[in-house]
């Protein structure tokens, strides 16, 4: 890398460090300001306080970084542009095009420390962050679903009545295993709860129903230990679960569903394709940042500043249009959530060409 290549890698890297630490400190500051009255009603400790904002500044830092990244390629460039820079350096002989490489690789960088941080650090910050919100800014959850069916194997299968998660009681329950399309055994009892020491689920009056080629064998008894692929935390508050699971745990999460046959799957497909799509918006947000930016305007540097801003405004509501047609199932939600990427790279190569080169 030439000593220009550096100059501007450096200033686009500390000037995007520096407009994150100011906006998650702004963002930081308001939500305390919102969320004290629930601080001082439960009493939370400074230490929990101090751990949830540490946990809340980067999950934040990490959602804007594609909206940081842009406003930090406008100020650099366009501080540049107004300070004639960039017209001595493509007077020098550096091409347009071998000036984008320093914004290319700044965005880069940045876009790939985004995608392992939203993929494999911040999620653990977020199991955190979210129990934090549920215990102490949300309202109690109780899980009012009845008449549960869940597929907890290839061939097994359980019903639920209903199901207390403060109690981890399950009423009129039903288990079923089938061979093909035959029932091979069905056992019904009147409530299970789980044994936290055991790790086992326990059903209480019970009745077993075996089918044999012939015949039919049935048991009943009071109390039966029975392992089965469900826990408690099915049953539990899974608002923002997809946040708080890595890469990883939401591909296990995702097949999990799926196996079970579960509705809400959707949810984690979508997050899966934003983990994936991120990286890609950073470069194309930084790529027209650098458009906007780089021409010097008699308007001066707040015109191209503002301007950006209003790009940055339309991206975003872009991406939330985008977001609402993948979760109603308009639209198939991979393509749904790279049709921002789409539109503004499609943008961004037209206004490269009313670049003087």
């Amino acid at each position: 890398m030439k000593k220009i290549d550096i100059y501007i890698l450096k200033k686009l890297l500390s000037t995007f460090l520096f407009v994150v630490v100011i906006l998650v400190v702004i963002i930081c500051v308001i939500d305390f300001t919102d969320k004290n009255d629930n601080f001082i009603r439960y009493q939370v400790s400074t230490d929990l306080i101090v751990q949830y904002y540490i946990s809340f500044a980067p999950y934040f830092a990490a959602l804007l970084t594609p909206i940081t990244a842009f406003i930090a390629t406008v100020l650099v460039t366009a501080k540049m542009a107004a300070q004639t820079e960039l017209i001595a350096i493509l007077a020098s002989g550096i091409s347009f095009r071998r000036l984008m490489r320093p914004y290319f690789f700044a965005a880069s960088i940045i876009a790939v420390v985004s995608f392992y941080l939203n993929g494999f650090v911040i999620p653990d910050g977020n199991k955190f962050r979210v129990d934090f919100e549920m215990n102490y800014i949300s309202k109690p959850y109780h899980n009012s679903d009845r008449n549960m069916h869940i597929k907890i194997g290839p061939n097994d299968y359980v019903y639920l009545n209903r199901y207390s998660i403060q109690q981890e009681i399950g009423y009129t329950v039903t288990l079923e295993r089938f061979e093909g399309y035959e029932l091979k055994e069905k056992i019904t009892a009147r409530r299970i709860h789980w044994d936290s020491t055991e790790q086992t689920w326990q059903l209480n009056d019970w009745q077993r129903r075996t089918v044999m080629s012939d015949f039919e064998v049935i048991e009943e008894g009071t109390e039966l230990d029975t392992l089965l692929n469900l826990k408690p935390a099915d049953f539990g508050n899974k608002a923002k679960l997809e946040t708080t699971l890595t890469m990883p745990e939401l591909q296990d999460y995702i097949d999990l569903q799926m196996s079970r046959g579960a509705d809400d799957v959707q949810i984690y497909r979508i997050e899966r394709y934003i983990r994936y799509m991120q990286p890609f918006t950073v470069i194309v947000l930084c790529f027209i940042a650098l458009i906007v930016s780089a021409r010097k305007s008699r308007r001066g540097t707040g015109f191209q500043i503002a301007l950006g801003f209003l790009i940055a405004f339309s991206f975003v509501i872009l991406f939330v249009f985008a977001q609402a047609i993948a979760a109603a199932g308009s639209m198939h939600p991979l393509l749904a959530i790279w049709l921002p990427n789409i539109f503004f790279s499609a943008v961004g190569l037209l206004m490269y060409n009313t670049i003087p080169r």
